[in-house]
């Protein structure tokens, strides 16, 4: 994308995205259209635009404005990939001891993500949360479905990645 594309975008952003937001309800055809339409840098340059803006966090104005799935999915969209990533695993471990249906969405992240994604994700939980990924999943995945992913681990480009 070239820097005059980007500012187009930006102006376009500026203009639509606030009136999304008016008193007089919620555009979330526009809303979608934007922040579906944008990558993780451009999504974050929103964020930090708006909230000069309006002195205001983005996320919050989504979540009290949106409503049910829709609300969900754009807190996460908003979120950095990683932290994003390491909540949806928080996520599907809380539900207890996982199966393999439940491990969807971990395998997705492991499957479909670039070595240093992975890394990223494996610090952002570590952060967030107090406890390594590897722990975490240990403790709440039975010991048969351990061994698929810990194959997952060791089969990756770069070693450990789930530490």
């Amino acid at each position: 994308m070239r820097s005059s594309q980007v500012r187009e975008i930006s102006k376009v952003d500026e203009t639509f995205l606030p009136l999304s937001f008016t008193r007089w309800g919620v555009d979330q055809e526009v809303i979608i259209w934007i922040l579906g339409h944008r990558n993780a840098v451009q999504r974050k340059k929103i964020k930090e635009t708006y909230q000069q803006l309006f002195k205001e966090f983005i996320i919050h104005c989504l979540q009290s404005t949106l409503s049910g799935v829709l609300r969900k999915a754009m807190a996460y969209w908003m979120e950095e990939p990683p932290e994003r990533d390491a909540k949806l695993v928080e996520k599907t471990l809380k539900r207890g001891k996982a199966g393999i249906t439940q491990l969807q969405v971990i395998v997705e992240i492991a499957c479909a993500s670039s070595p240093n994604h992975l890394i990223a994700v494996r610090q952002a939980y570590c952060s967030l949360f107090d406890c390594s990924l590897v722990e975490a999943i240990t403790s709440k995945v039975s010991s048969s479905l351990q061994k698929v992913v810990h194959s997952l681990r060791y089969t990756s480009m770069i070693e450990n990645w789930w530490i």
